[in-house]
């Protein structure tokens, strides 16, 4: 069998993780939880579970695709034939992901574009409309929609067809710490607004949110529980594959704990960073009364933020939304690497070579039929059929296929899969398989002790409440 080609450095295997982490999520999602949840009492509980079961799914994942040299589906197969089908609700996650998250993703090249036709006063910048009058012209252009999508899609395929080494390593190297740069920018821009602090006290004062009108009560502890949990599987790419799929790759020389908390780490920070530059700027700008929800705020709120800057302000778009297309394409070929690597680990177990360009073409061509289909919805506003809608009483998913696709994948597979997994190494082939696998070339697992509690009884109880509280929120909160 052909060797397998890794990642060329830890850095590189962190950068790539780490922007794996680090998406669309981390931008709008996380801020906007914090904020409707109770502030500090949401991080606190997002701390919290991201060291019981965060971390503890992390290494997991990590030591299984580093033990096994294999991708999702294989590694679960290798392991225990009672769980060999588990990988698999990985790889329909990551697909499910991948049709909205290159809709998105092209959305925010199209507000690249936008800003730059503002920075030049050309005819493709706002043209005077408000970011609500853009926004909704992007969602009824169908076609422009698919455009940037499909360019979107066109860019992770090229991006993964490269390999581990000489595509996601490369790109994640540069594009991960220029991340960083534009977030500290836009951060010192938004703080320094007149009113920022309102979007301060917004994620950081306890009870400001109901307050100030912005939600009409502070959520029960299970809905914040399952909230905060719900946002740690998607923010760590957790329980769909990506993080099995790139400890597959991982030098046994790295230390997989060291990893596996710098990850958590670095993508929490890097989550309140968004918030730091997202939420003030919305509130200096747009007060109390500015959408502060997934798409709007990003779109709506933020564009306006930016039109209301003056001469300044397309420039600091034209950085935001490269940052956001950034973060997003690092999480996207993830996702596509975790299809591609399970078909190329078939093809070469079958001694057909490495199909690698193939499979990332074809992956790519049913991702972007998916993606289209999205676009096309215009999250709703185009009046296209969803499954489910208007039936049973449902009313949170079957607004539009986005959110469809959204409820399957992180409200039920990831926790689910992520659950099943700690069950696995817990009760099937035990702690010590993942302890060993931590502790060869002379690293050591030195949370031996609490992993084992965790995977065994406390991260499992956790997830069953997380995943008991996103199929409420999806499919009976009112």
């Amino acid at each position: 069998m052909e060797e397998r080609k890794g990642f060329g450095s830890n850095f590189g295997f962190l950068m790539a993780a780490i922007g794996s982490a680090v998406g669309l999520g981390n931008i709008w999602g996380f801020p906007f939880k914090m904020g409707i949840s109770g502030g500090f009492t949401f991080l606190i509980i997002y701390l919290i579970l991201a060291a019981l079961c965060g971390f503890v799914v992390m290494v997991g994942e990590l030591a299984l695709g580093r033990k096994t040299g294999k991708g999702a589906v294989a590694a679960y197969q290798v392991l225990s034939k009672k769980f060999k089908w588990v990988g698999w609700l990985g790889i329909i996650s990551a697909f499910l992901i991948m049709s909205f998250y290159c809709a998105l993703g092209g959305y925010c090249i199209k507000y690249t574009v936008l800003n730059v036709g503002n920075l030049f006063h050309a005819g493709f910048g706002s043209n005077g409309l408000d970011g609500k009058a853009i926004f909704g012209a992007l969602m009824t252009n169908q076609g422009e929609s698919v455009i940037y999508g499909l360019i979107f899609v066109a860019l992770t395929m090229i991006i993964v067809m490269g390999g581990i080494g000489g595509g996601i390593e490369k790109f994640c190297s540069v594009g991960m710490p220029a991340l960083f740069f534009m977030l500290i920018v836009v951060i010192i821009r938004a703080v320094t607004l007149p009113g920022a602090v309102e979007g301060l006290k917004f994620m950081f004062v306890p009870g400001y949110a109901v307050s100030a009108g912005i939600v009409e009560k502070a959520p029960n502890f299970l809905k914040v529980l399952s909230t905060a949990g719900g946002q740690m599987f998607f923010s760590l790419s957790l329980g769909m594959g990506a993080m099995i799929t790139y400890g597959s790759y991982l030098d046994k020389k790295q230390n997989i704990e060291k990893n596996a908390v710098l990850i958590v780490i670095s993508d929490t920070m890097i989550a309140l960073m968004a918030g730091l530059a997202v939420l003030p700027a919305s509130f200096a700008l747009g007060g109390a009364g500015a959408s502060m929800a997934g798409p709007s705020l990003l779109f709506v709120t933020l564009q306006n933020v930016f039109d209301n800057m003056g001469a300044v302000g397309p420039i600091f778009g034209i950085l935001f939304y490269l940052l956001v297309v950034l973060a997003a394409i690092t999480s996207s070929i993830s996702l596509l690497e975790v299809i591609v690597t399970h078909f190329v680990d078939v093809a070469k177990e079958k001694g057909k070579g490495d199909k690698r360009k193939t499979y990332s073409v074809v992956a790519s061509i049913l991702i972007a039929a998916l993606c289209v289909l999205v676009c096309l919805d215009g999250l709703g506003s185009n009046g296209l059929w969803v499954p489910f809608q208007k039936t049973l009483g449902v009313h949170n998913f079957n607004d539009c296929w986005l959110d469809f696709f959204d409820m399957i994948s992180e409200g039920i597979l990831m926790p689910l899969g992520a659950l099943l997994m700690c069950l696995m190494i817990g009760w099937e082939i035990g702690p010590k398989t993942v302890e060993d696998e931590c502790n060869i070339e002379g690293n050591v697992l030195k949370s031996s002790g609490m992993f084992n509690i965790c995977v065994k009884v406390v991260t499992p109880v956790l997830m069953l409440l997380i995943l008991g509280g996103q199929i409420y929120n999806f499919f009976l909160a009112h």
